[in-house]
């Protein structure tokens, strides 16, 4: 491949990065902007077509990306790294779906928690490879900013549209234990100020952090206007939609340039499994994904909660994908210490 070839190439995998972020800006803009209106004019969108937004885009959308991060993480490498990357997978799944049984306001706090990590921690490694992240100097501050911009996923919403929270909420909490909703709306009735408090003590120290690390920098001035995009997304726009469609036009869109970048700068070396044996893994794990939710329907007492079909397959679905969300974060990140699904050269 010539010089002048392979500058083209480069130019035009740039610009497919470039296009993913800004991409992702622009549709939560919009977003943002039409419901600000529809706020405005008293034409928010019925609760029954919020949900059918919400299953079409983390459903058709963004489950096949989760897929994809392993994919392109495991095709690398070898097989005993693959069978103890299965085995963890499985293990936390078989866990994560105990507790739900035997402390269910426990486990929905961890998934709670798992979104704010998965957004966050997943915006960071985008910050890194394609935004700019200079101005977060230490671990500390980055591990605040991951917070800040993963808590908006959650937090946010829960401020601005908490009857919504709360009703959903309920929905996945009496898919195991009908009981507990009560003590569900008091913990979280509780817990909401106060987490309200945090995350603005949070959000400011942040901006203020990289602010004084920085001293105004073009890194530092992408993340605050990110950041403020995000926090206003999550409270314009009505939680249900919010959450159903930040994971495909965000998350998703802003790893798929990551990934643009890691491959650019480390090209396959032929030295992982070959692609179709990772593909026949990827069927494999789309296999067990499926029967993952299955047992979650046929174990879950009320797999539909205690309302109708359609806000109880809103209810099913998120938890079963926070479910399968927390290994996704923990084993194919956190324990993955040479490479990990948001892999940065």
């Amino acid at each position: 491949m010539g010089t002048g070839t392979w500058q083209l190439t480069e130019t035009r995998t740039k610009r497919i990065e470039n296009w993913a972020i800004h991409a992702s800006r622009g549709a939560l803009l919009a977003l943002l902007v039409v419901f600000v209106g529809a706020g405005l004019t008293g034409t928010m969108p019925s609760l029954e077509l919020q949900m059918v937004i919400y299953l079409v885009g983390m459903v058709g959308l963004n489950l096949p990306h989760g897929g994809y991060e392993h994919f392109e993480n495991l095709r690398r490498r070898g097989l005993p790294m693959g069978a103890k990357y299965v085995a963890m997978y499985v293990t936390f799944v078989a866990g994560f779906i105990a507790l739900f049984f035997v402390a269910p306001l426990l486990a929905l706090s961890l998934a709670f928690a798992t979104a704010v990590a998965k957004g966050g921690h997943g915006d960071l490694r985008v910050m890194d490879a394609l935004v700019g992240s200079d101005h977060l100097e230490s671990e500390p501050q980055r591990a605040l900013a991951a917070f800040v911009r993963g808590g908006a996923v959650m937090i946010v919403p829960l401020l601005f549209w908490p009857e919504t929270f709360y009703g959903f909420a309920s929905y996945m909490v009496s898919m195991f234990d009908a009981g507990a909703v009560g003590a569900l709306h008091g913990r979280m009735e509780l817990m909401t100020p106060l987490l309200g408090g945090v995350y603005g003590l949070a959000l400011l120290a942040h901006l203020v952090w990289g602010y004084v690390a920085s001293g105004g920098s073009t890194e530092w001035l992408a993340d605050v206007g990110e950041t403020s995009l995000l926090v206003g997304y999550f409270a314009a726009v009505p939680v249900v939609i919010s959450i159903g469609l930040y994971f495909p036009l965000w998350y998703s869109m802003r790893q798929s340039g990551r990934t643009f970048v890691a491959n650019r700068k480390e090209p396959d070396d032929g030295q992982g499994l070959p692609v179709p044996v990772v593909w026949g893994v990827l069927i494999v794990g789309a296999l067990a994904t499926g029967l993952v939710a299955a047992t979650l329907w046929f174990v879950a007492p009320n797999p539909l909660g205690t309302q109708g079909l359609l806000p109880g397959l809103v209810a099913f679905y998120t938890i079963f994908v926070c479910i399968v969300a927390l290994p996704h974060v923990v084993v194919g990140e956190w324990l993955d210490f040479k490479r990990g699904i948001w892999y940065v050269p």
